[in-house]
């Protein structure tokens, strides 16, 4: 009997033992959590957030270089770097300008191996911009998941080589399974996906303008086996809700409602919210008039199933290029004494829109106002768009001539000048052929760097532009446009929304010039490239070999010969199906490239969401020879996010004038700055390794006209 107690007892203490050992080693990983940066933005709610605390106010002025890494593949001032990296167990997972995957010891930045995509003679494709990657772990299997080009990679985390198991050979073709050939043209995914359970929900970046354009549809992959899981149509098919807002068939040739910024994740409700962009063309939409379900809403999606739970849409037929430019951002709210699960989502417009997550009820009043309506041949705009009442607009909404800069009386002269000759601006006046001033512009208000928020204090930090830009449509048949020969055609309306209507390039955004392109590439060589893209640029795989060789020999000075037998193919077909392009993105600057409207260009503002109020806003980035003048700090076009912490500190880089900050959350005052190798248009990360926090940037440059960069650069407090 005795014997039989002793058993017992021992059992129970057995047990009590590996309840504890299971306890620690859940608060192990739990700390390790803390101290990593485990997933883009920092959390599945992108919440940007980091509880460390080492690195304060009293010594975030100390800060130094801790180490500094080169990947060596930098080109010509025209790559750029926009990756958030991962840090997990000491190891920084990112990714380089030409989308090499890289490990770097974390505490030192050394590099431990890299995957290239084009390696074995195995080219992607084009390559766009990459903005993070995915950890996913299941005991000893490791991965990394990130797109280049058009596949979906899985790469084993230890070292660096494909998953087999995976897909086809550790990789799958994003381009399959959207419902319809998209064989030739642009799909890939610049965000990272998010990680449910064993599924990657994956979203996409597709063409915008003219032409044939892929479906943006949502889709989740078995991260195990690379299959598809499901698939959630962003333009319903047949049956499905909201079909009848498109024109009857749209699900077969209109393209574009793609999840392109990434998705945010309540892992405990299973519920993934998704902002979803604009249909193409973005700025004429003759052949998709209606409300367009579910381009330009955020869709709450059961996780596991696909399923639709809720909808908002921002934009009703958007012409302007719209589209939700950042993840939504989760985060708990006070009202009435009770606390709210909410989802916030920032605009390119400047606004806020907060809603109850499990509901969708908008937590401010959101209101229908008329707009004006389009001039366009078969256009038809959306008689209404939505507008929060709070919070206020975090830019401003109208360029009067009130706005119009005041740097130097030469400055706001020729500002003024060109001012009289667009149509006077308001909210969501439509595309016009005089011109139609976009403010805030093209790329936000918000952008893709999106906002940050401490969870549990319902502030919201959230950085923006203030730049005007001009939107000019052309007409594009051969009618109102006799003088233009076939490749002129071809080239208006597929090439010079980047490259411009004069092949003058855009430094702005890394497109460059192409007046002397013949110094560069022969005509088989521009020929290969409208059929293969390369870097940045898609390839137009659907036009014909004859307007391939039309469009070189444009570029070339060619004289045009007429050719009767012309190649007719679906190239012809689509290229017809939208009457007009447009001149380009073309920011408006004064004659010393300064922006056309009033400082401030760029800053950055902290909102209360549970109140609806401001908490305080400042200027982000500087243009040193104005400060020079005794013009206050003006801030500056600025691209990636903040990263907040929970000793009270905001970073980010940013700004144009290549430097990375560290403001003060309470008062929004610059506590530190230093200058990046290049700029740091990317968001940074944060995470503590052998007892010491480091901030760590990627520096890939390349935009607004600066040089580009290769490095990854951490700092730290001195040891």
């Amino acid at each position: 009997m005795n014997s039989l107690g002793d058993g017992r007892h021992m059992r129970v203490c057995l047990s009590e033992a590996m309840l504890l050992l299971i306890l620690l080693l859940c608060a192990t990983r739990s700390q390790a959590a803390d101290r990593d940066w485990p997933t883009y933005l920092g959390d599945a709610a992108r919440s940007h957030f980091s509880p460390l605390d080492q690195i304060d106010r009293r010594n975030v002025q100390h800060l130094e270089v801790a180490w500094v890494y080169h990947s060596g593949d930098a080109r010509e001032d025209r790559s750029q770097n926009q990756c958030n990296p991962l840090i997990v167990d000491g190891v920084l997972y990112g990714t380089s300008p030409q989308l090499k995957l890289l490990a770097l010891d974390a505490a030192t930045g050394r590099e431990l191996w890299r995957f290239d995509p084009s390696a074995e003679n195995r080219h992607p494709g084009s390559i766009a911009v990459n903005r993070g990657v995915v950890y996913w772990a299941d005991g000893n299997d490791r991965r990394i998941l990130y797109v280049a080009g058009n596949y979906l990679h899985a790469v084993d985390a230890k070292t660096g080589k494909l998953v087999p198991t995976f897909g086809k050979d550790g990789r799958v073709n994003i381009k399959e399974g959207l419902g319809r050939d998209v064989t030739s043209l642009y799909v890939t995914a610049t965000s990272p996906g998010i990680v449910y359970r064993d599924l990657l929900i994956l979203g996409s970046t597709v063409a915008e303008g003219p032409g044939p354009v892929a479906p943006g549809h949502l889709r989740a992959y078995n991260i195990r086996t690379g299959e598809m899981a499901w698939i959630f149509h962003t333009i319903p098919h047949p049956g499905e809700m909201g079909y009848e807002t498109w024109p009857p068939d749209a699900w077969k040739f209109i393209g574009g409602a793609n999840c392109w910024p990434g998705a945010a994740l309540d892992e405990k409700r299973g519920i993934v919210f998704v902002p979803l962009g604009s249909a193409a063309f973005d700025f004429w939409g003759g052949n998709r008039i209606g409300q367009e379900l579910f381009a330009n809403c955020l869709v709450a999606i059961d996780a596991a199933t696909g399923k639709r739970i809720w909808h908002f849409q921002f934009i009703h037929h958007d012409l302007w290029d719209r589209d939700p430019p950042a993840p939504p951002t989760l985060l708990t709210v006070r009202r009435n004494g009770k606390t709210i699960d909410a989802v916030a989502q920032v605009t390119k417009s400047g606004h806020v829109f907060v809603f109850n997550r499990e509901t969708g009820e908008s937590l401010f009043p959101i209101e229908e106002r008329s707009v004006p309506p389009s001039d366009l041949q078969g256009e038809s705009t959306w008689p209404t768009q939505p507008f929060p009442l709070k919070p206020a607009p975090f830019t401003r909404q109208v360029f009067s001539a009130d706005e119009i800069t005041d740097i130097s009386p030469e400055s706001r002269k020729a500002v003024m000048e060109q001012f009289v000759k667009v149509r006077p601006h308001t909210p969501f006046m439509p595309p016009s052929r005089e011109g139609t001033i976009i403010f805030p512009g093209f790329d936000g208000g918000a952008e893709w760097g999106g906002a940050a928020v401490d969870p549990t204090k319902g502030i919201l930090y959230v950085n923006a532009n203030e730049m005007p830009w001009i939107l000019t449509m052309v007409e594009t048949s051969s009618e109102s446009n006799p003088a233009l020969s076939g490749g002129e055609q071809v080239y208006s309306r597929i090439c010079a929304a980047c490259h411009g209507v004069n092949r003058s390039g855009d430094p702005s955004h890394a497109f460059p010039s192409l007046t002397d392109i013949g110094k560069k590439f022969k005509k088989p060589d521009i020929i290969q490239l409208l059929g293969n893209g390369r870097g940045r640029m898609p390839a137009f795989a659907f036009l014909s070999a004859s307007q391939k060789d039309a469009v070189a020999g444009f570029l070339l000075g060619e004289t045009p010969v007429a050719d009767p037998a012309h190649e007719a193919s679906a190239g012809d077909d689509v290229l017809l199906r939208e009457p007009y392009t447009h001149t380009g993105y073309n920011r408006w600057v004064d004659t010393n490239g300064y922006p056309a409207v009033k400082p401030p260009w760029g800053t950055l503002n902290a909102i209360d969401l549970n109140t609806g109020d401001y908490v305080w806003r400042t200027t982000l980035g500087e243009v040193p020879e104005l400060t020079a003048r005794g013009i206050p700090p003006t801030g500056t076009e600025n691209y990636g996010g903040p990263v907040l912490t929970a000793s009270g500190l905001i970073f980010i880089a940013a700004s144009n004038d290549e430097m990375i900050h560290a403001f003060d959350q309470k008062t929004g005052a610059v506590l530190w700055q230093t200058k990046l190798p290049a700029g740091g248009y990317a968001t940074p990360a944060t995470y503590m390794l052998n007892g010491r926090q480091y901030v760590v940037i990627a520096c890939g440059g390349g935009k607004s006209g600066t040089k580009s960069g290769d490095e990854y650069v951490a700092f730290a407090l001195p040891k």
